[in-house]
């Protein structure tokens, strides 16, 4: 065939008629490898979120990332190309060809195929893939290569046994060989990665890689794939072209004139045209069924004319199905039985392993084969010693389907006992034992459950649930059923909750005489019930299992998740009371386990709820962290320490709060938790960096929360969340109508969640209805939410500022109502006494006053968020006090409030705030002044002069020969960067994470 670009290709027997599949994969490697005269796009960078500790966008592994892109040079362009088409149409030979000119272009080739046999093993494709680039490296250099991922992808990929402990979930490990094969595509570059039979990829494998083709675009790879189009999964959607609208390549069968040209190479020039055109009719054109039947007339020397033609459909009969079977039988029952076993076992095939299951020995194994490979079952091997294999997957299919029942079922049980002889480990012999008949083996049950935790430690969790869902059909013995249930409602728990509950409940039912594993699946009863929504439900079991339980530590570990999920309940009606019997419990307890600590920060918490003083919660957490919790501790759960955390944000310590969370992300990213737990810090982290008035970083952290909430799924806990801080951002940025459009597209609305959510959904659904106008529907929205909180004792404005917004909705239709409603706020911010929270509420109130009394507010509420590091509301309060005091023409302090609140503001990255000062800034006839930023997180030394003056008792403003207003600012600024207020000052001064001191350049203004 000759090309445009004058090139030569010599097309196999395999491939005539195949120009435009091949020209296809030709452009794909002249793109990939630089060829075209098109100038290279360079790799689209992933944006990462920012780091908890600093306002740099960092990765999420930084030991890794940078080492992808070396030089942020320009990189070939990548992409996906498929090939559809039914069996035999020749779609392993064009793989095997583009491979080869990928090869010879100096690419590097990564090559896999599915099998039929192995469609259930949990990642046998990936490791295909990969595991022949990174087999050969010691563990050492493994850890290097891999990085952070190294206990993540290690195991799914087999370079190391799972340890102990939580397993990843499937997207995290997703994550995880995504990042390996893209740090194979830029250091291995350019990279074609084939994978031929995608239809009997394992779901794992081809969902990964399904996922991981767009990606391929902005990469030096290209990704070939070639599947039966009929009998492609659903995991395998992407390469259909649904989403790039780039229809796989058809591959049709040969016309009547290739078949010719096929015989005639194959058979001789001497076939006649007759003789042909009944090939072609024989063979439908199939090339497959073309070539075996051109080597079947070759070797029986039939006569290539019209009068041999007559012999062609008996011939081709033998080729496929009961012919196959025919001419397999002739060669003897221990040949048979070596197909049987190849058959049976699938690819790759040991032949020391096919003896064993075949009961041949090696001299016997070496003959059988032989004779396999002369009669075209099996083809000639790469080596001497390589693996046995099928000349067609339409062989091994045929071969296996030819096995009579009852000999396919114990060949397969045999095979199980063969692999686990040979040490493949029960993951392996697995699969074989899913396709026996239930027998009631104890061994049987052993092994399945092994393959289950090795599966789930790997990262396929549906692996899992298949193994044990088989071990419950052998039977286990009764006293091992409960513990057969409890795994199999754990393995699904992050896929199927419903179908975990079940699993769960029935375990429950069965007599269960070890003690930890009844209380092991209540936990884990209660955790998935809470997830789904249903906490009612998990207070009640809870309950039902504290009057059950006898033992004193069992019975507090039970009352702690009681404890925890009931302060999660939106609809709790005994809320008073439970906030007495935790007080009376978290004061009796000293801290001596995780338990203890579990309800000691328990009781931190409900103190926050209730607005009691900040230091009292605050006391209460220091106890629950002294010891210290474990974020990614499975059988506890995340949300005590998550609430733990939380509390210091609400009591100005925004920067301890950080500081915990920054500990608990690694531990999720370590552990591969990178669903709802990813999603969920990210979030909470970008939460907290609003309430900072980091509004630019706190938008970055919230939408990478919500775009993991949105791999979550709809309707789930970790979209609520990740919707209400994405909104309350947009909100306090000024983007109203952006923030309309993310509530829209995720439901925001009516029928809220049962879960507790931070924030409160409700609460910023009606902050959304008051900023868009809806001023009626918010006030209703908000008494109804009062009604809702307040009988439950939970008062803290800082928390659930709904009064807050109320009276701002009640202000134009009930004027006295809105002062008495705000004045409530402000007594119950001043009961918790967080400087930020009070000086919200005295803005607020301020907001429905009138005449003096609004400037007096507005005073005070400046004072309060100066002393706390909560620049938002301190630019917030500093702007209404200055439009206050323009409006009663006391100019000169207005414009010192303007300048301060528009620095402020600017800092924040408040863009609506911004254009709102420069509006009064214009109506007061005043130039808006240079805005000096801040830097970053760095205390100037004047700063920290400022800062250990207040540590001795000093007069700041004296100690630095200030006037008190200079000092005062350098003090908030103090605030701002440490994330704390007054009170928290000696312990973020003095920690070893604080941040140093710099020069005083940016001090002079």
């Amino acid at each position: 065939m000759a090309r445009q670009d004058g090139r030569q290709t010599r097309l196999g027997f395999g491939l005539f008629e195949r120009e435009a599949a091949l020209d296809a994969a030709e452009e794909a490697l002249d793109l990939l490898t630089g060829l075209t005269g098109e100038p290279p796009s360079p790799p689209e960078r992933v944006p990462a979120p920012r780091d908890a500790d600093s306002a740099q966008v960092i990765p999420l592994h930084p030991d890794r990332e940078d080492s992808l892109h070396p030089a942020e040079t320009p990189l070939p362009r990548g992409g996906v190309l498929a090939y559809a088409a039914p069996a035999g149409l020749g779609k392993t030979t064009l793989l095997a060809e583009i491979r080869r000119r990928a090869a010879a272009r100096g690419c590097t080739v990564l090559s896999a195929r599915g099998g039929d046999q192995e469609q259930r093993v949990a990642f046998h494709v990936a490791r295909q893939l990969l595991q022949p680039q990174l087999a050969h490296a010691s563990d050492a250099e493994l850890r290097e290569r891999l990085g952070s991922w190294y206990d993540i992808a290690g195991p799914a990929l087999g370079l190391r046994a799972a340890t102990a402990g939580s397993p990843p979930d499937p997207q995290g490990l997703r994550d995880a060989l995504d990042w390996v094969l893209t740090h194979l595509a830029v250091r291995r570059a350019p990279l074609v990665v084939v994978l031929d039979d995608a239809h009997w990829a394992d779901p794992e494998s081809l969902g990964w890689l399904a996922s991981f083709a767009p990606r391929a675009e902005d990469l030096p790879m290209l990704l070939v794939v070639a599947y039966r189009p009929d009998e492609l999964p659903e995991e395998g959607k992407e390469f259909t072209g649904h989403r790039s609208g780039q229809r796989p390549h058809g591959l049709a069968p040969l016309t009547a004139g290739a078949v010719a040209r096929l015989v005639r190479d194959r058979i001789g020039a001497h076939a006649d045209d007759a003789f042909c055109r009944d090939f072609w009719t024989v063979t439908s054109g199939n090339p497959f069924e073309t070539v075996e039947l051109a080597a079947k007339v070759r070797d029986r020397g039939l006569d290539p004319t019209a009068d041999g033609a007559h012999e062609l459909r008996d011939l081709a009969a033998a080729l496929k199905g009961s012919g196959l079977v025919s001419r397999l039988e002739r060669l003897g029952p221990a040949t048979v039985r070596l197909a049987w076993a190849c058959a049976v076992l699938g690819t790759e095939i040991s032949p020391a392993l096919a003896g064993a299951l075949a009961g041949l020995g090696d001299e016997a194994v070496v003959d059988c084969a032989a004779r396999l490979r002369e009669a075209r079952v099996l083809a000639e091997p790469a080596t001497p010693d390589g693996p046995l294999e099928f000349v067609h997957p339409l062989i091994a299919t045929t071969v296996y389907r030819s096995i009579p029942d009852g000999v396919r079922v114990a060949l397969h049980g045999q095979a199980a006992t063969c692999v686990i002889d040979a040490g493949l480990g029960p993951a392996a012999a697995a699969r074989h034992l899913l396709e026996t008949h239930p027998d009631g083996d104890p061994w049987v049950v052993t092994q399945l459950r092994a393959a289950a935790r090795e599966n789930l430690r790997s990262g396929a969790p549906e692996a899992a649930r298949r193994h044990l869902a088989r071990a419950l059909r052998e039977p286990p013995a009764a006293d091992e059923r409960a513990a057969v249930l409890f795994e199999l409602g754990s393995a699904s728990l992050l896929t199927e909750p419903g179908t975990t509950v079940n699993h769960l409940r029935a375990a429950l039912e069965e007599p269960v005489s070890d003690p930890a594993l009844r209380l092991g699946i209540v936990y884990r009863l209660a955790q998935v019930l809470a997830h789904s929504d249903r906490l009612v439900e998990a207070s009640e079991l809870l309950e039902s299992e504290t009057r059950r339980t006898t033992d004193a530590r069992s019975r507090l570990r039970v009352q702690a998740e009681k404890f925890m999920w009931d302060a999660l309940r939106a609809d709790e009606p005994e809320s008073p009371a439970r906030s007495r019997r935790l007080a009376a419990l978290a004061d009796r307890l000293t801290g001596r386990d995780v338990t203890e600590r579990y309800i000691i920060g328990l009781r931190a918490w409900d103190a926050t709820l209730r607005a009691e003083p900040s230091s009292v919660a605050l006391r209460y957490a220091e106890r629950a962290l002294d010891g210290g919790f474990n974020w990614a501790d499975e059988s506890r759960g995340f949300e005590v320490p998550v609430l733990v955390a939380l509390l210091h944000l609400y009591a100005d310590r925004p920067g301890r709060a950080e500081e915990l969370f920054a500990a608990g992300t690694a531990e999720f990213e370590q552990q591969g938790w990178r669903g709802a737990h990813l999603s969920f810090a990210y979030t909470l982290i970008g939460y907290i960096r609003y309430r900072r008035g980091r509004l630019v970083e706190a938008e970055d952290f919230a939408r990478a929360g919500l775009r993991l909430a949105e791999r979550v799924g709809p309707g789930t806990p970790a979209l609520w969340y990740a919707t209400g801080v994405m909104i309350e951002v947009l909100l306090a940025r000024g983007r109203t109508a952006e923030a309309e459009q993310v509530a829209r597209d995720h439901a925001f609305g009516e029928p809220f969640s049962v879960t507790v959510t931070i924030p409160d959904c409700e609460t910023v659904h009606a902050e959304l209805l008051l900023a868009t106008g809806r001023t009626e529907e918010a006030a209703a929205a908000l008494t109804d939410i009062g009604s809702r909180l307040d009988p439950r004792g939970k008062r803290n404005p800082s928390c659930c500022p709904w009064q807050l917004h109320l009276a701002l909705a009640q202000a134009v239709t009930a004027p006295a109502q809105a002062l008495a409603t705000a004045q409530e706020a402000v007594a119950r911010a001043r009961q918790y006494g967080a400087p930020s929270g009070i000086g919200q509420a005295l803005r607020v109130a301020a907001e429905v006053s009138e005449g003096a009394d609004r400037i007096k507010l507005l005073e005070e509420s400046v004072q309060w968020p100066d002393q706390s590091p909560a620049a938002y509301e301190l630019a917030r309060s500093l702007v209404a006090l200055g439009v206050a005091l323009r409006r009663t023409e006391r100019h000169a302090e207005a414009a010192e409030h303007l300048y301060r609140g528009l620095e402020t503001a600017q800092d924040c990255g408040a863009d609506g705030l911004v254009e709102e000062v420069r509006a009064e800034l214009a109506a007061a006839g005043l130039r808006p002044r240079a805005l000096h930023t801040a830097d970053g997180d760095s205390l100037t030394v004047r700063e920290r002069a400022a800062a250990e003056a207040v540590l001795r008792d000093e007069d700041p403003a004296a100690a630095l020969g200030v006037d008190p207003a200079a000092a005062a600012r350098l003090l908030s600024a103090v605030y701002r960067k440490l994330g704390t207020d007054r009170s928290g000052l000696a312990d973020a001064l003095h920690h070893p994470g604080t941040p140093g001191a710099h020069g005083e350049a940016d001090e002079q203004r």
